[in-house]
């Protein structure tokens, strides 16, 4: 039997390279045993990885930025939305470093194509992750596209699940994190660092938010794919 629908990775490739929002990445792998070191019969190579949980393509839990919110261990997969229905929302036409992205942007996208329905991921596409190769540019001091505090009270009006966007966060430091306050001490979710959101649908299309599940974290890499 044929899978019904196209795969679309969604999830950007990690290396000591990869920008943060600190400066400096943190991510870093070690090879414990090689080949050639392994007495076994069948060789292998083992590895330690070491990194921020927060980097690359991640997801922020509540208890990120709420003191006794809900952990990445403890969001339902079925119960917290992290599969559902998604939307793309492309203001990479007109997006720049300082561009914030307004609920105007979302009247536009549900004149033009559907309602912004209860439940669905809502990925903003601004066109960022053509920088990611270049975590100085990428990062450029903390300033890049991001969200207004009056288009995130209006996507929590309409009950959805989460948010995404492709840059480091949709918060700038300059308006004080206001979205990520609204969107998490409302139990709704955040993933940061999104790529290929050009390649899906602007409706129609589902999403798959898979955190890696452990304990007590407010923050965790994930592998984010998207189906149409």
């Amino acid at each position: 039997m044929t899978f019904p629908y196209k795969i679309i990775d969604l999830t950007q490739t990690l290396s000591s390279d990869s920008p943060s929002w600190d400066i400096g990445c943190g991510f870093a792998h070690q090879t414990t045993l090689n080949y050639d070191d392994c007495p076994s019969r069948v060789k292998f190579k083992v590895q330690n990885i070491a990194m921020p949980a927060g980097i690359g393509t991640h997801l922020d839990a509540p208890a990120h930025c709420i003191k006794n919110g809900l952990h990445i261990a403890e969001l339902d997969l079925v119960g917290h939305h992290l599969i559902t229905n998604c939307f793309v929302i492309d203001v990479s036409h007109k997006s720049h470093e300082h561009y914030t992205i307004t609920e105007q942007d979302l009247l536009d996208f549900e004149h033009k194509y559907e309602m912004i329905s209860e439940h669905s991921f809502v990925i903003f596409y601004t066109g960022w992750e053509k920088f990611w190769n270049d975590a100085d540019k990428y990062r450029n001091n903390l300033v890049f596209p991001c969200l207004s505090e009056k288009i995130a009270e209006l996507l929590l009006k309409k009950n959805i699940a989460g948010i995404g966007i492709d840059t480091l966060s949709p918060d700038r430091p300059e308006n004080n994190y206001i979205v990520h306050q609204l969107m998490l001490e409302n139990k709704r979710y955040i993933v940061e660092n999104i790529c290929n959101a050009s390649k899906l649908p602007p409706s129609g299309a589902y999403s798959m938010v898979l955190p890696m599940k452990i304990a007590d974290l407010t923050e965790a890499p994930i592998r984010l794919i998207g189906l149409y």
